[in-house]
C-alpha cells in the first residue's frame, strides 16, 4: 500500500505511463524516520515553506524564516519550530488547530537541494517549549509521517545575501517591524507596540513604507 498515492494520482500515472517509475521512486526515496543526513539538513536551514489547510479545506503556503537551527529535530520522527510575531492573522497557526495535516519544503538554492515532508502538527505554549526559542509566541511540534528527497531539476541557483534584521537573536533587541509604524494602523496596535512606534521614530505614511518595499530597502 502506498504512503503517497491515492486514486487521483494513480489515474494520472496510468495516463502518462509513469506508475512503475512512481512506485520505484517511493520505494527508493520515501522515509518515515529522520536519519542523520535529514537531521543535519533540516537543522541547517534558516527558512522553509509550510503548507496548512483551514477548516474548509482551503490550503495556504507560508514562508517561515529564522536563524539557522530554528527548526529542531527532537527525535527520529518529531521536529519543532517557533511561531514568531507576525501580522496578527495567525493563518498557519489557526489552520493547524483546525486541520493538523501539514507539509514542508526545506530547500537550499545554492547547491541546489530540497527535502519534502508531511506530518501531523500541534501548537503549544508550554513554558519548556517557549523557553527553547527566543521571542516565540507559540511552538509547533510535528510528527513527520513521510519525507523524501526531490531531484534538483528546475531549481534555479541563488546565492544568499544576508539575514533579515528581524530574526530574533540572543541578547539582541529585535527592532519593531516597520509596517507597524504606518499611521493608518496605529489604532489597532497593541499598547506595547504603540510604545515601540514612539521609540522607533514615530509614524510613517503607507506610501513611504511601500516605497521601501518595492525598492528592496532593508529597513522595510
Amino acid at each position: 500500500m502506498s504512503h503517497l498515492y491515492q486514486p487521483q494520482h494513480r489515474a494520472l500515472q496510468d495516463r502518462f505511463a509513469s506508475r512503475p517509475m512512481a512506485d520505484r521512486i517511493e520505494q527508493i526515496a520515501l522515509k518515515t524516520e529522520i536519519g542523520p543526513e535529514e537531521k543535519a539538513f533540516i537543522e541547517s536551514r534558516d527558512f522553509f515553506f509550510l503548507t496548512t489547510v483551514d477548516g474548509e479545506g482551503r490550503p495556504t503556503v507560508s514562508y517561515k524564516g529564522g536563524a539557522s537551527g530554528f527548526v529542531r529535530v527532537i527525535d527520529d520522527q518529531h521536529i519543532m519550530f517557533p511561531s514568531y510575531d507576525g501580522n496578527g492573522m495567525y493563518l498557519s497557526m489557526g489552520n493547524i488547530t483546525a486541520h493538523p495535516q501539514v507539509g514542508f519544503l526545506f530547500i537550499d538554492f545554492e547547491r541546489p537541494f530540497r527535502l519534502r515532508a508531511q506530518g501531523i502538527a500541534e501548537i503549544t505554549d508550554a513554558p519548556e517549549c517557549l523557553d527553547a526559542f527566543d521571542e516565540a509566541e507559540l511552538v509547533v511540534r510535528v510528527k513527520l509521517t513521510e519525507l523524501w528527497m526531490n531531484c534538483p531539476r528546475y531549481i534555479h541557483r541563488y546565492q544568499r545575501v544576508k539575514s533579515s534584521r528581524y530574526v530574533p537573536q540572543p541578547g539582541v533587541e529585535t527592532p519593531l517591524c516597520e509596517w507597524k509604524r504606518i499611521d493608518g494602523i496605529q489604532d489597532v496596535l497593541r499598547p506595547t507596540e504603540v510604545e515601540q512606534v514612539a521609540k522607533s521614530g514615530g509614524t510613517i505614511g503607507i506610501d513611504e513604507w511601500i516605497g521601501r518595499v518595492v525598492t528592496g530597502d532593508e529597513n522595510a
